[in-house]
């Protein structure tokens, strides 16, 4: 995937992850970077237990990367 696909796909992935867990006013700078990580480390996880990884521009791409940023924003609010 080139870096503009994994910008769109970050910002697709931290808009929904906000949906499901609010992290109040949060720019789109820091929605994307969410988004961004959240398929790193969706997609590190995934692969790590054989469910699949963050392959291009997909369902389960973004299914994968949507979770990440959920756990992101899980772990952001454990620490905050």
């Amino acid at each position: 995937m080139g870096i503009l696909s994994w910008i769109i796909l970050g910002l697709i992935a931290g808009w929904i992850a906000k949906f499901f867990m609010p992290l109040g006013q949060v720019g789109v700078l820091k929605t994307i970077l969410l988004g961004v990580a959240g398929a790193l480390v969706g997609g590190y996880i995934s692969t790590f237990f054989g469910w699949g990884s963050v392959t291009g521009f997909n369902f389960p791409s973004l299914f994968i990367s949507v979770l990440g940023a959920i756990l992101l924003i899980y772990i952001y609010r454990l620490i905050k």
